[in-house]
């Protein structure tokens, strides 16, 4: 019907256009090239093939209900589906992995060498993974067998009544990810969380040190140095004698001020004229954690919990549905679960290919400003890469 077209290409344009404008806007803009990047820029691949080549050939299979290329183009498109949905869920792993270390293991990430070769052989390794899941079962197993099941009008896989490859496949493919993705995204929070209590617990101590930075004596002062924990905009005064990257870094949640949540006094010598220095002050509105109200920092940690269970709770929507009933289908015979009921399950899961770049990059400042520079290149301009803010 043409609302069904409609509402198809509807969806087309957002799988397509989302993932498009993420693989542009890392070709454009040379500062989105960092490692955690990297990452996205793969989702993105792997979720736009899904929308250029796996949808398209499906429709008219699904609307006629006869597949009508061949066997041969029967089997490339069961590989490129199965290979593309695969390394997209690595995918999701392996950036919920990089944010984990990121977060947990600070100091050990930002010390890493070769980063940009450490990223592209795990992107490679995504793809390798995810072609030999299913993929030599697809092409080989009729081989194996000695026979077909599928009839010549028909595109499926020959072990889609196959119980026990299935539940096996599935463990590789959803179950394994999602726990991953559960634990990686948990830990990222308890860890955030952890630190707005330590911050609030020794904001007292770092009042007296603070204090004392205002005395001058002749020719001496104190320098602040500022230990970043979050992101620093250009907002803040140039004034600041330096910013040390430490171990608290930018968490997967939005930070929407600088947060300076320990600060280092050391008696320096100055020089005259650099007396009356201008040191940053955290304003009201944008305090460290440890200042922060209580209110604050829960509506805070609530923000964090609900983005990080946001991620975790569409990857389980999209997939568990279409795990669970193929395992079932397969185990039945196809008997005991009716064929639309299949058909809405391999839509949710294209679904979220669809989702991914709004819940992944979208939700970066810096990827934001990529996509102005592109779509509005006469009205935007890209400042400086800043560190990624994250939703």
């Amino acid at each position: 019907s043409p609302d069904y077209m409609r509402q198809i290409n509807v969806f087309l344009f957002f799988v397509v256009a989302g993932n498009a404008l993420v693989i542009m806007a890392f070709i454009v803009d040379k500062t989105l090239r960092n490692q955690s990047n990297y990452f996205f820029l793969n989702l993105a691949i792997s979720d736009f093939l899904v929308g250029a080549f796996c949808i398209p050939v499906y429709i008219p299979y699904n609307l006629t209900g006869r597949w009508m290329l061949g066997k041969g183009l029967c089997k490339v498109w069961l590989v490129m589906d199965y290979l593309l949905c695969s390394a997209s869920v690595f995918n999701i792993v392996l950036i919920s992995y990089d944010r984990f270390l990121s977060v947990t293991r600070a100091v050990k990430y930002r010390a890493q060498r070769n980063i940009t070769r450490q990223a592209v052989l795990k992107m490679v390794a995504v793809w390798v993974l995810a072609f030999l899941l299913y993929g030599p079962a697809i092409i080989f197993w009729e081989a194996i067998v000695g026979q077909s099941i599928v009839p010549a009008h028909e595109c499926y896989a020959e072990f889609y009544f196959t119980w026990y490859f299935l539940l096996s496949a599935s463990t590789f493919e959803f179950f394994t990810p999602f726990v991953s993705v559960a634990f990686f995204n948990l830990s990222i929070y308890l860890n955030i969380h952890q630190r707005n209590k330590n911050g609030n617990a020794s904001a007292e101590e770092d009042v007296a040190p603070r204090r004392k930075s205002k005395k001058h004596k002749d020719g001496v002062g104190w320098s602040v140095f500022f230990v970043k924990t979050r992101k620093v905009t250009s907002s803040e005064p140039a004034a600041i004698s330096a910013v040390i990257e430490d171990d608290d870094i930018l968490s997967p949640s939005s930070s929407e001020c600088p947060d300076t949540s320990q600060i280092f006094v050391q008696r320096e010598k100055f020089s005259p004229h650099r007396k009356n220095s201008r040191l940053f002050q955290p304003t009201a509105s944008c305090m460290a954690p440890g200042r922060r109200t209580p209110g604050s920092r829960l509506s805070r940690d609530k923000k964090i919990a609900k983005s990080l269970a946001i991620i975790v709770c569409i990857f389980g929507i999209c997939w568990a549905p279409y795990t669970l009933l193929m395992i079932i289908r397969a185990a039945c015979g196809g008997e005991c679960v009716a064929n639309y009921w299949y058909e809405i399950t391999f839509w949710l899961l294209w679904l979220n290919s669809a989702i991914n770049p709004f819940l992944y990059p979208l939700c970066h400042s810096s990827f934001r400003r990529a996509f102005s520079k592109i779509l509005c290149p006469k009205r935007q301009s890209v400042q400086p890469q800043m560190e990624a803010q994250s939703c």
